[in-house]
């Protein structure tokens, strides 16, 4: 499939070609330019899928479907903006003494091969390859955390290995048990790997085999998602690396990471024909959700107060999924998307305020709205937008996944409520005096790049009012794959 065969080529050669030319003047620029085409491309799958239905490639080893479609024009999409924000970004770090040549090359060549693995494992059949993709997509990040090799960016690249890397084990042992309950339904021919074969007998699939499967399946990936208590790399992480590398942290990392849970829960339900692994989700989701929610209170860095949001919102969508049924699985497919937006679109916000106030302490950032007002209402917008004020798209997601639980799952609902009202005292109180507090500080020598703030924000106020007929039949089907 040529539309495939770019959408996985075009990051790939582009790591290689800015492993060469990431020092030039125009580096940021070829980044943007691969990352363009790679949205352009992804349209074209999402286009193609859209008319033909789902489609394989070479030879079965990789399969777009309803489910992952929409999720790779998202990534590619959200990879396109971050890049457009980490022209002047970059621009201003290089100025500031924090990146040399040496150190572009390296973000730019890994911001594209960080591309590719989170493509190839939205896109890949193969449940080996999706592993090989999450680690390689964990040695990629690692990398992006620790470009600045100041001793706090090294400390938290390190603990993200470590923690991630004892996760992605996990996940590999999981693999290992659901080839070994396939190998008794496919036999060892080839194919005992591949999801839709799996997916086709998953009812013949040994039970106990794949309960201890999915446990270490759910724990290897959850890591990656930051769900409690494998949550504790992603806070230091959003914290000491670049802002663009937050922002496709939380906008895109988890969300992959999250889909390959999904992908296991299918069929590990098939297998058990109980809601074993829905159960497990709700209570990480749950416990995610409450956790991170009282951790907010406890932050003074603005960045590590948005990567906490992250934990708890992967907590709830978690949750959602973990509930099950068309309503909830549609919440979280809707609440993937809004919250991956409007994220992202914060952390862009969230970076140009550090850098005007030269600090991400909150108690030092003050007084955005008469410095740049733009950025001031860009992180006032999408602080209201995360914290599910309607009309935008989180709210929603957020109605629907609660209005859900008080029907089928009355007892979490208490804590859910809890929590997003502390969430929201929280994040409300400490921005309100950023963007309208007293400052002394000075505009920036080059200008931000803020269109894609308010594009990003912009569509997720859409999604709030009206769901495009395509983007909500994506929704429909893929909450139907995903079961009860």
């Amino acid at each position: 499939m040529n539309v495939l065969f770019l959408v996985l080529g075009i990051p790939l050669a582009g790591g290689i070609v800015l492993a060469l030319s990431g020092h030039w003047e125009q580096a940021p620029e070829i980044n943007v330019g691969f990352s363009l085409s790679t949205f352009i491309a992804a349209c074209a799958l999402t286009i193609r899928v859209i008319s033909d239905g789902p489609l394989f490639a070479w030879d079965r080893e990789f399969f777009i479907d309803p489910l992952n479609v929409f999720l790779v024009t998202l990534t590619a999409f959200v990879g396109l903006t971050t890049a457009l924000f980490s022209r002047p970004y970059m621009r201003v770090e290089r100025d500031h003494g924090k990146m040399t040549p040496n150190r572009l090359r390296l973000y730019h060549s890994m911001y594209q091969l960080f591309s590719f693995t989170m493509l190839l494992a939205l896109t890949t059949n193969n449940m080996g390859i999706l592993w090989v993709a999450m680690e390689a997509a964990t040695l990629t990040t690692v990398l992006l955390v620790s470009v600045y090799r100041t001793a706090a960016s090294l400390e938290a690249a390190w603990k993200y290995f470590i923690l991630c890397g004892v996760g992605i084990a996990q996940a590999l042992f999981g693999t290992v048990l659901l080839y070994m309950a396939a190998e008794k339904v496919l036999g060892s021919e080839g194919g005992a790997l591949l999801w839709t074969h799996l997916d086709a007998v998953k009812s013949q699939l040994d039970p106990n085999i794949m309960t201890l499967a999915f446990a270490f399946l759910f724990i290897g990936y959850g890591t990656k998602v930051g769900l409690v208590p494998l949550h504790n790399w992603l806070p230091d992480a959003h914290a000491e690396g670049p802002t663009p590398v937050s922002a496709v942290l939380s906008g895109l990392l988890l969300n992959v990471a999250l889909y390959a849970v999904l992908r296991c829960k299918v069929l590990t339900d098939g297998a058990l024909q109980s809601h074993l692994a829905g159960h497990l989700m709700m209570g990480f989701g749950l416990v995610s959700v409450v956790a991170a929610a009282f951790l907010l209170l406890r932050q003074k860095d603005v960045k590590r107060m948005f990567a906490y949001s992250s934990i708890e919102h992967m907590g709830l969508m978690t949750f959602a999924f973990g509930m099950g049924g068309p309503v909830a699985n549609f919440a979280g497919l809707l609440h993937m998307t809004v919250h991956s937006l409007v994220k992202s679109a914060i952390f862009f916000a969230v970076g140009h305020a550090a850098q005007k106030a030269g600090t991400q302490l909150m108690d030092e950032i003050r007084g955005l709205i008469k410095v740049s007002p733009t950025v001031a209402w860009g992180l006032m917008l999408g602080s209201l937008a995360i914290l599910g004020m309607p009309p935008f798209g989180v709210f929603a997601s957020e109605f629907l996944i609660v209005t859900t639980a008080m029907r089928e799952q009355p007892w979490a609902t208490p804590f859910l409520l809890v929590a997003l009202g502390v969430a929201f005292a929280t994040v409300f109180s400490r921005v309100q005096p950023m963007v309208f507090g007293d400052t002394n500080v000075k505009p920036l020598a080059h200008p931000p790049a803020l269109i894609p703030v308010f594009v990003h924000l912009g569509l997720a106020l859409m999604l709030g009012l009206y769901i495009p007929p395509y983007l909500d039949m994506w929704y429909r089907q893929a909450a139907r794959m995903l079961g009860n």
